[in-house]
Protein backbone atom coordinates (compact mmCIF):
# COMPACT_ATOMS: atom_id res chain seq x y z
CA UNK A 1 0.00 0.00 0.00
CA UNK A 2 2.81 2.40 0.90
CA UNK A 3 4.68 1.51 -2.32
CA UNK A 4 1.63 2.33 -4.45
CA UNK A 5 1.39 5.78 -2.95
CA UNK A 6 5.17 6.56 -3.24
CA UNK A 7 5.54 5.85 -6.96
CA UNK A 8 3.00 8.48 -8.17
CA UNK A 9 4.50 11.03 -5.80
CA UNK A 10 7.98 10.40 -7.17
CA UNK A 11 6.71 10.81 -10.72
CA UNK A 12 5.08 14.13 -9.83
CA UNK A 13 8.31 15.38 -8.20
CA UNK A 14 10.40 14.50 -11.25
CA UNK A 15 7.90 16.26 -13.56
CA UNK A 16 7.88 19.39 -11.43
CA UNK A 17 11.70 19.50 -11.45
CA UNK A 18 11.81 19.08 -15.22
CA UNK A 19 9.23 21.83 -15.76
CA UNK A 20 11.23 24.14 -13.52
CA UNK A 21 14.42 23.45 -15.48
CA UNK A 22 12.79 24.05 -18.89
CA UNK A 23 11.19 27.27 -17.65
CA UNK A 24 14.62 28.61 -16.67
CA UNK A 25 16.09 27.72 -20.09
CA UNK A 26 13.33 29.63 -21.93
CA UNK A 27 13.76 32.86 -19.94
CA UNK A 28 15.28 35.66 -22.19
CA UNK A 29 18.84 36.73 -21.27
CA UNK A 30 19.29 40.07 -19.71
CA UNK A 31 20.69 42.71 -22.23
CA UNK A 32 24.35 43.65 -21.96
CA UNK A 33 25.08 47.37 -21.59
CA UNK A 34 27.92 48.45 -23.94
CA UNK A 35 29.55 51.85 -24.20
CA UNK A 36 28.88 53.40 -27.69
CA UNK A 37 31.93 53.11 -29.99
CA UNK A 38 33.58 56.46 -30.70
CA UNK A 39 34.41 57.43 -34.28
CA UNK A 40 38.12 57.77 -34.87
CA UNK A 41 39.52 60.72 -36.79
CA UNK A 42 42.77 62.49 -37.46
CA UNK A 43 42.66 66.25 -37.07
CA UNK A 44 44.42 69.23 -38.60
CA UNK A 45 44.96 72.34 -36.48
CA UNK A 46 43.85 75.35 -38.50
CA UNK A 47 46.09 78.34 -39.04
CA UNK A 48 46.00 81.28 -41.41
CA UNK A 49 48.46 81.54 -44.29
CA UNK A 50 48.98 83.18 -47.68
CA UNK A 51 47.81 81.12 -50.65
CA UNK A 52 49.10 81.70 -54.22
CA UNK A 53 46.28 81.05 -56.69
CA UNK A 54 47.17 78.95 -59.75
CA UNK A 55 44.68 79.13 -62.61
CA UNK A 56 44.27 76.07 -64.82
CA UNK A 57 43.68 76.41 -68.54
CA UNK A 58 44.57 74.63 -71.75
CA UNK A 59 45.23 75.44 -75.37
CA UNK A 60 47.00 74.44 -78.56
CA UNK A 61 50.47 75.56 -79.61
CA UNK A 62 50.46 77.71 -82.73
CA UNK A 63 53.14 79.54 -84.70
CA UNK A 64 53.15 83.28 -84.11
CA UNK A 65 53.93 83.83 -87.79
CA UNK A 66 53.08 81.40 -90.60
CA UNK A 67 53.00 82.21 -94.30
CA UNK A 68 52.85 80.51 -97.69
CA UNK A 69 56.16 80.71 -99.55
CA UNK A 70 55.85 82.08 -103.10
CA UNK A 71 58.26 83.03 -105.85
CA UNK A 72 58.55 86.68 -106.89
CA UNK A 73 59.07 85.68 -110.55
CA UNK A 74 57.78 82.89 -112.72
CA UNK A 75 59.91 80.02 -113.99
CA UNK A 76 60.74 76.34 -113.71
CA UNK A 77 61.99 74.74 -110.47
CA UNK A 78 65.55 73.65 -111.16
CA UNK A 79 66.79 72.85 -107.62
CA UNK A 80 65.34 72.13 -104.18
CA UNK A 81 67.66 72.48 -101.19
CA UNK A 82 67.65 70.30 -98.04
CA UNK A 83 66.20 73.14 -95.99
CA UNK A 84 63.01 72.99 -98.06
CA UNK A 85 61.72 69.61 -96.94
CA UNK A 86 58.76 68.88 -94.69
CA UNK A 87 59.79 69.63 -91.09
CA UNK A 88 63.23 70.99 -92.02
CA UNK A 89 64.68 74.00 -90.20
CA UNK A 90 66.17 76.94 -92.09
CA UNK A 91 67.82 80.25 -91.26
CA UNK A 92 66.85 83.69 -92.49
CA UNK A 93 68.09 84.32 -96.05
CA UNK A 94 68.89 80.66 -96.71
CA UNK A 95 68.24 79.49 -100.30
CA UNK A 96 65.40 76.98 -100.26
CA UNK A 97 64.78 76.46 -104.00
CA UNK A 98 66.01 77.79 -107.37
CA UNK A 99 64.36 78.60 -110.68
CA UNK A 100 65.99 78.08 -114.08
CA UNK A 101 68.06 81.30 -114.49
CA UNK A 102 68.85 81.27 -118.25
CA UNK A 103 66.07 83.64 -119.33
CA UNK A 104 66.84 86.05 -116.51
CA UNK A 105 70.57 86.04 -117.31
CA UNK A 106 69.72 86.92 -120.91
CA UNK A 107 67.51 89.75 -119.68
CA UNK A 108 70.42 91.10 -117.65
CA UNK A 109 72.72 91.07 -120.66
CA UNK A 110 70.10 92.86 -122.75
CA UNK A 111 69.63 95.51 -120.09
CA UNK A 112 73.39 96.02 -119.87
CA UNK A 113 73.52 96.59 -123.65
CA UNK A 114 70.68 99.10 -123.52
CA UNK A 115 72.42 100.97 -120.73
CA UNK A 116 75.66 101.10 -122.72
CA UNK A 117 73.84 102.55 -125.76
CA UNK A 118 72.07 105.11 -123.59
CA UNK A 119 75.34 106.16 -121.99
CA UNK A 120 76.95 106.54 -125.41
CA UNK A 121 74.03 108.68 -126.62
CA UNK A 122 74.35 110.81 -123.49
CA UNK A 123 78.06 111.34 -124.11
CA UNK A 124 77.32 112.45 -127.68
CA UNK A 125 74.65 114.89 -126.52
CA UNK A 126 76.98 116.35 -123.92
CA UNK A 127 79.62 116.90 -126.62
CA UNK A 128 77.06 118.55 -128.92
CA UNK A 129 75.94 120.83 -126.08
CA UNK A 130 79.49 121.99 -125.43
CA UNK A 131 80.10 122.54 -129.12
CA UNK A 132 76.88 124.57 -129.44
CA UNK A 133 78.04 126.98 -126.71
CA UNK A 134 81.43 127.39 -128.36
CA UNK A 135 79.78 128.12 -131.69
CA UNK A 136 77.52 130.70 -130.05
CA UNK A 137 80.47 132.46 -128.48
CA UNK A 138 82.50 132.35 -131.74
CA UNK A 139 79.67 134.11 -133.56
CA UNK A 140 80.06 137.04 -131.15
CA UNK A 141 76.59 137.03 -129.62
CA UNK A 142 76.54 138.81 -126.29
CA UNK A 143 73.15 137.58 -124.99
CA UNK A 144 72.77 134.20 -123.30
CA UNK A 145 71.83 131.43 -125.75
CA UNK A 146 68.50 129.65 -125.41
CA UNK A 147 68.04 126.08 -124.20
CA UNK A 148 67.36 124.90 -127.75
CA UNK A 149 70.63 126.41 -128.95
CA UNK A 150 72.52 124.67 -126.18
CA UNK A 151 70.60 121.39 -126.83
CA UNK A 152 69.38 121.27 -123.23
CA UNK A 153 66.18 119.28 -124.06
CA UNK A 154 68.16 116.70 -126.02
CA UNK A 155 70.64 116.45 -123.14
CA UNK A 156 67.81 115.86 -120.63
CA UNK A 157 66.32 113.18 -122.87
CA UNK A 158 69.66 111.41 -123.12
CA UNK A 159 70.12 111.48 -119.36
CA UNK A 160 66.55 110.18 -118.86
CA UNK A 161 67.32 107.32 -121.25
CA UNK A 162 70.40 106.46 -119.20
CA UNK A 163 68.40 106.47 -115.97
CA UNK A 164 65.69 104.26 -117.51
CA UNK A 165 68.26 101.83 -118.88
CA UNK A 166 70.01 101.70 -115.48
CA UNK A 167 66.65 101.03 -113.76
CA UNK A 168 65.86 98.28 -116.25
CA UNK A 169 69.25 96.72 -115.53
CA UNK A 170 68.61 96.84 -111.78
CA UNK A 171 65.22 95.19 -112.32
CA UNK A 172 66.75 92.46 -114.48
CA UNK A 173 69.39 91.79 -111.85
CA UNK A 174 66.75 91.65 -109.11
CA UNK A 175 64.71 89.21 -111.16
CA UNK A 176 67.81 87.09 -111.62
CA UNK A 177 68.50 87.11 -107.88
CA UNK A 178 64.87 86.13 -107.25
CA UNK A 179 65.42 82.87 -109.08
CA UNK A 180 67.01 81.84 -105.78
CA UNK A 181 64.04 81.58 -103.40
CA UNK A 182 65.28 82.59 -99.95
CA UNK A 183 63.73 82.17 -96.52
CA UNK A 184 62.10 85.41 -95.30
CA UNK A 185 62.86 84.54 -91.66
CA UNK A 186 64.39 81.80 -89.53
CA UNK A 187 61.81 79.05 -89.36
CA UNK A 188 60.64 75.60 -90.25
CA UNK A 189 58.83 74.03 -93.18
CA UNK A 190 55.30 72.83 -92.50
CA UNK A 191 54.90 71.30 -95.96
CA UNK A 192 56.40 71.60 -99.47
CA UNK A 193 53.96 71.75 -102.38
CA UNK A 194 56.21 71.78 -105.49
CA UNK A 195 58.76 69.50 -107.10
CA UNK A 196 61.65 69.62 -109.56
CA UNK A 197 60.73 70.67 -113.10
CA UNK A 198 57.44 72.24 -112.06
CA UNK A 199 56.56 75.55 -113.70
CA UNK A 200 55.47 78.16 -111.18
CA UNK A 201 54.26 81.73 -111.36
CA UNK A 202 54.59 84.68 -108.99
CA UNK A 203 51.31 83.66 -107.25
CA UNK A 204 52.05 79.94 -106.97
CA UNK A 205 52.38 78.66 -103.40
CA UNK A 206 55.59 76.66 -103.08
CA UNK A 207 54.92 75.54 -99.51
CA UNK A 208 54.05 76.75 -96.01
CA UNK A 209 56.64 77.89 -93.50
CA UNK A 210 56.47 79.26 -89.95
CA UNK A 211 58.82 81.15 -87.64
CA UNK A 212 60.69 79.36 -84.85
CA UNK A 213 61.80 82.26 -82.64
CA UNK A 214 58.74 81.81 -80.44
CA UNK A 215 55.31 80.19 -80.42
CA UNK A 216 51.99 81.14 -78.84
CA UNK A 217 49.08 79.50 -77.03
CA UNK A 218 45.55 80.89 -76.67
CA UNK A 219 44.44 80.21 -73.10
CA UNK A 220 40.73 80.67 -72.23
CA UNK A 221 39.93 82.12 -68.80
CA UNK A 222 36.45 82.03 -67.29
CA UNK A 223 34.81 85.10 -65.70
CA UNK A 224 35.37 83.52 -62.27
CA UNK A 225 39.09 83.10 -62.94
CA UNK A 226 39.46 86.69 -64.13
CA UNK A 227 38.70 87.91 -60.59
CA UNK A 228 42.02 86.46 -59.39
CA UNK A 229 44.47 87.78 -62.00
CA UNK A 230 45.65 91.06 -63.53
CA UNK A 231 46.24 90.40 -67.22
CA UNK A 232 48.30 92.64 -69.52
CA UNK A 233 45.84 94.63 -71.60
CA UNK A 234 47.86 97.72 -72.51
CA UNK A 235 51.46 98.30 -73.66
CA UNK A 236 53.80 98.27 -70.70
CA UNK A 237 51.62 96.08 -68.46
CA UNK A 238 53.62 93.40 -66.59
CA UNK A 239 53.63 89.93 -68.10
CA UNK A 240 52.20 86.95 -66.20
CA UNK A 241 54.33 83.79 -65.72
CA UNK A 242 52.87 80.51 -66.99
CA UNK A 243 54.02 76.90 -66.84
CA UNK A 244 52.91 74.70 -69.73
CA UNK A 245 52.67 70.92 -69.49
CA UNK A 246 52.12 68.40 -72.24
CA UNK A 247 48.47 67.34 -72.38
CA UNK A 248 49.26 64.18 -74.37
CA UNK A 249 50.96 62.50 -71.42
CA UNK A 250 54.47 62.39 -72.90
CA UNK A 251 57.33 62.39 -70.42
CA UNK A 252 60.99 63.34 -70.39
CA UNK A 253 63.87 61.11 -69.30
CA UNK A 254 63.14 61.32 -65.55
CA UNK A 255 59.56 60.16 -66.08
CA UNK A 256 57.95 63.50 -65.26
CA UNK A 257 55.70 65.38 -67.64
CA UNK A 258 57.48 67.74 -70.00
CA UNK A 259 57.24 71.41 -69.00
CA UNK A 260 57.91 74.70 -70.75
CA UNK A 261 58.16 78.19 -69.21
CA UNK A 262 55.95 80.79 -70.87
CA UNK A 263 54.44 84.19 -70.15
CA UNK A 264 51.18 85.91 -70.98
CA UNK A 265 52.06 88.96 -73.09
CA UNK A 266 48.62 90.20 -74.16
CA UNK A 267 44.91 89.44 -74.22
CA UNK A 268 42.41 89.43 -77.02
CA UNK A 269 40.16 92.44 -77.31
CA UNK A 270 36.81 90.60 -77.26
CA UNK A 271 35.10 87.94 -75.15
CA UNK A 272 34.01 84.68 -76.70
CA UNK A 273 30.36 85.14 -77.67
CA UNK A 274 29.36 81.63 -76.55
CA UNK A 275 31.27 81.05 -73.31
CA UNK A 276 32.07 84.67 -72.35
CA UNK A 277 35.65 83.57 -71.80
CA UNK A 278 38.61 85.85 -72.39
CA UNK A 279 41.58 84.45 -74.30
CA UNK A 280 45.04 85.29 -73.00
CA UNK A 281 48.02 84.87 -75.34
CA UNK A 282 51.02 83.07 -73.81
CA UNK A 283 54.39 83.22 -75.56
CA UNK A 284 56.99 80.41 -75.47
CA UNK A 285 60.52 81.42 -76.41
CA UNK A 286 62.62 78.88 -78.32
CA UNK A 287 59.75 76.34 -78.55
CA UNK A 288 61.82 73.83 -80.55
CA UNK A 289 64.88 73.82 -78.27
CA UNK A 290 67.23 75.28 -80.87
CA UNK A 291 69.02 77.45 -78.31
CA UNK A 292 68.37 75.09 -75.36
CA UNK A 293 68.94 71.51 -76.55
CA UNK A 294 68.26 70.14 -73.06
CA UNK A 295 64.66 71.36 -73.23
CA UNK A 296 62.05 69.09 -74.89
CA UNK A 297 60.72 70.44 -78.17
CA UNK A 298 57.14 71.54 -78.72
CA UNK A 299 55.13 70.87 -81.87
CA UNK A 300 52.78 73.18 -83.67
CA UNK A 301 49.24 71.98 -82.95
CA UNK A 302 50.27 70.25 -79.71
CA UNK A 303 47.70 70.52 -76.87
CA UNK A 304 49.11 71.76 -73.57
CA UNK A 305 47.82 72.40 -70.05
CA UNK A 306 48.68 75.74 -68.44
CA UNK A 307 49.27 76.69 -64.81
CA UNK A 308 49.00 80.48 -64.57
CA UNK A 309 50.40 82.34 -61.57
CA UNK A 310 47.57 84.58 -60.31
CA UNK A 311 46.93 86.63 -57.16
CA UNK A 312 48.02 85.66 -53.64
CA UNK A 313 45.14 85.29 -51.17
CA UNK A 314 46.38 86.64 -47.85
CA UNK A 315 45.46 85.45 -44.36
CA UNK A 316 43.24 82.53 -45.36
CA UNK A 317 42.70 78.92 -44.27
CA UNK A 318 43.79 76.17 -46.67
CA UNK A 319 41.79 72.97 -46.09
CA UNK A 320 42.33 69.56 -47.73
CA UNK A 321 39.38 68.73 -49.94
CA UNK A 322 39.05 65.34 -48.21
CA UNK A 323 37.69 67.25 -45.20
CA UNK A 324 34.63 68.45 -47.13
CA UNK A 325 31.34 66.81 -46.11
CA UNK A 326 28.58 67.19 -48.62
CA UNK A 327 28.48 70.47 -50.54
CA UNK A 328 29.78 73.09 -48.11
CA UNK A 329 30.21 71.51 -44.70
CA UNK A 330 33.20 70.40 -42.63
CA UNK A 331 33.50 68.62 -39.28
CA UNK A 332 35.37 70.40 -36.54
CA UNK A 333 36.34 68.60 -33.33
CA UNK A 334 35.77 70.23 -29.94
CA UNK A 335 39.03 69.42 -28.09
CA UNK A 336 37.38 69.65 -24.66
CA UNK A 337 34.31 67.53 -25.38
CA UNK A 338 35.95 65.34 -28.10
CA UNK A 339 32.80 65.82 -30.11
CA UNK A 340 31.86 66.72 -33.69
CA UNK A 341 30.94 70.32 -34.50
CA UNK A 342 29.31 70.54 -37.93
CA UNK A 343 30.29 73.83 -39.60
CA UNK A 344 29.22 75.40 -42.90
CA UNK A 345 31.95 77.08 -44.98
CA UNK A 346 31.99 79.37 -48.02
CA UNK A 347 35.24 78.77 -49.97
CA UNK A 348 36.69 81.69 -51.92
CA UNK A 349 38.77 79.33 -54.09
CA UNK A 350 38.74 75.59 -54.71
CA UNK A 351 40.90 73.08 -56.54
CA UNK A 352 40.70 69.32 -56.91
CA UNK A 353 42.76 68.95 -53.73
CA UNK A 354 42.26 72.10 -51.62
CA UNK A 355 39.65 74.53 -50.33
CA UNK A 356 40.53 78.11 -49.45
CA UNK A 357 38.33 79.74 -46.80
CA UNK A 358 38.58 83.28 -45.49
CA UNK A 359 35.71 83.53 -42.95
CA UNK A 360 33.80 81.20 -40.64
CA UNK A 361 36.80 79.49 -39.03
CA UNK A 362 39.26 80.43 -36.31
CA UNK A 363 42.97 79.69 -35.85
CA UNK A 364 43.64 76.77 -33.53
CA UNK A 365 40.42 74.89 -34.30
CA UNK A 366 40.66 71.19 -35.03
CA UNK A 367 39.50 70.02 -38.44
CA UNK A 368 38.51 66.38 -38.98
CA UNK A 369 40.35 65.05 -42.03
CA UNK A 370 39.28 61.39 -41.88
CA UNK A 371 36.41 60.11 -44.00
CA UNK A 372 33.72 58.73 -41.72
CA UNK A 373 30.01 57.83 -41.78
CA UNK A 374 27.34 60.39 -41.08
CA UNK A 375 28.09 62.03 -37.74
CA UNK A 376 25.48 64.23 -36.04
CA UNK A 377 26.44 67.40 -34.27
CA UNK A 378 27.96 66.49 -30.90
CA UNK A 379 28.83 62.90 -31.87
CA UNK A 380 31.72 61.62 -29.70
CA UNK A 381 35.01 61.01 -31.50
CA UNK A 382 38.46 59.77 -30.65
CA UNK A 383 41.38 61.75 -32.03
CA UNK A 384 44.06 59.52 -33.52
CA UNK A 385 47.49 60.18 -34.93
CA UNK A 386 47.78 60.59 -38.71
CA UNK A 387 49.44 57.19 -39.08
CA UNK A 388 46.36 55.61 -37.46
CA UNK A 389 44.02 57.33 -39.88
CA UNK A 390 44.01 54.53 -42.45
CA UNK A 391 43.02 51.99 -39.82
CA UNK A 392 40.28 54.31 -38.55
CA UNK A 393 38.91 54.80 -42.05
CA UNK A 394 38.78 51.04 -42.62
CA UNK A 395 36.93 50.62 -39.33
CA UNK A 396 34.33 53.30 -40.10
CA UNK A 397 33.87 52.51 -43.78
CA UNK A 398 33.35 54.94 -46.66
CA UNK A 399 31.56 58.21 -46.05
CA UNK A 400 27.82 57.97 -46.54
CA UNK A 401 26.00 60.12 -49.01
CA UNK A 402 24.45 63.25 -47.54
CA UNK A 403 26.76 63.45 -44.53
Amino acid sequence: MILRIFIPLAILAVGAAAALWFSRELEPPEPEHRTPQRLKTAVLELERADYPVILDSQGVVRAHHETPLTAAVGGTISAIHPGFEDGAFFSQGEVLAELEPADFEAAVESAESNLARAEAALAQEEARARQARLNWEDLGYEEEPSDLVLRIPQLKEARANVDAAAAALDQARRDLSRTKIRAPFAGRVRDRLVGLGQAVGPSTSLGNVFATDYAEVRLPLTPEQLHFIALPSRPGDPEVPVTLKDALGEAVDDGEAAEWPARIVRTEGALDETSRELFAIARIDDPFGLRHPDRPALRIGQPVRAAIEADVLENVFVLPRVALRGVNRVYLVDPEESAIVRTTIDPVWTTSEELVVRDGLEPGQWLSVTRMPYAPNGAPVEVVEPEEEDAAEVATGPEQAGS
